[in-house]
């Protein structure tokens, strides 16, 4: 089987599995092949975890795989690793070019304040990288919101901007909602999945100077992002969580009417041990 064939069968395989033990068979499948480790982990979300960090009054950011060096996790707002790294290791980690970091502040300060209006509470995360071209830079913005349960909601949108020349720039915007719900601790109903879309949209940015060329990209990918996510939870409540409804009404129904069959069947049988 060449290396396509098993990438794309794990793939299937991953899809088909409990979505809640993602992380577990993702682990696993990397063991039984780890020649594909690197692709595998590029190409599945899995959901985002939550550290502190002590430079930063132990403000809390989400850790995930575009913002991770061996073990560690850069925190948006001291901009360390945690757990800290060697002086060796650290010169070799990726970090974001001073121009960058101070948009990757702004960006993480707006849309802790999004996060704040639309999720009202949760933890959100901005991390930015420079790409080849001076202009160009991509990322990855991170919402996270979770209840005492185990049911979360995990938003993670990988963003790509590109100068088109004369003013004009590409955001392409790929969209990953990871979700987990649990009614409750005794409840054996469970839904779980993700869903994952792709958008992309030309601005035009008439300025040169960098403020406010920053300004002008926060708000187009913060434009983006709240038309993706509006249309995103519209899919899932009147596409996903409708079809589960009725499938669940539909299940239902059906025992009930199987009860009601075995129980005339029942009658029946004693109705006739009665006559004899």
């Amino acid at each position: 089987m060449s290396s396509d064939d098993k990438y794309d069968s794990a793939l299937d395989l991953l899809r088909r599995l409990d979505p809640t033990k993602l992380k577990t068979n993702l682990q696993n499948l990397i063991s039984l092949e780890p020649s594909m480790a690197e692709d595998l982990l590029s190409s599945i979300d899995l959901p985002l975890t939550i550290k502190q960090d002590p430079k930063a009054s132990n403000r809390e950011f989400l850790c995930c795989d575009y913002n991770r060096d061996m073990d560690s996790h850069r925190s948006p707002w001291s901009n360390d690793y945690y757990p800290q790294l060697t002086a060796d290791d650290l010169a070799e980690s990726p970090f974001p070019s001073e121009k960058l970091r101070e948009l990757e502040i702004i960006c993480n300060d707006s849309f802790d304040v999004y996060r704040d209006l639309y999720y009202e509470g949760g933890v959100s995360s901005v991390y930015l990288w420079d790409l080849d071209e001076e202009s160009d830079f991509a990322g990855v913005v991170l919402f996270k919101k979770s209840n005492s349960s185990s049911s979360n909601w995990d938003s993670i949108h990988v963003i790509e901007v590109t100068n088109s020349g004369n003013g004009d720039y590409n955001y392409k915007v790929t969209t990953t909602i990871i979700l987990q719900l649990d009614s409750n601790a005794t409840s054996e109903l469970k839904l779980s999945g993700n869903l994952t879309r792709q958008t992309e949209r030309d601005f035009r940015v008439d300025t040169n100077k960098e403020d406010q060329l920053r300004i002008a990209h926060i708000t187009n990918l913060g434009t983006l992002i709240e038309d993706i996510e509006s249309q995103m939870r519209d899919m899932l409540e009147t596409v996903y969580f409708e079809k589960t409804r009725d499938i669940f009404h539909q299940n239902k129904n059906s025992l009930i009417s199987r009860n009601e069959s075995e129980k005339s069947a029942q009658a029946e049988i004693v109705k006739g041990l009665q006559n004899l």
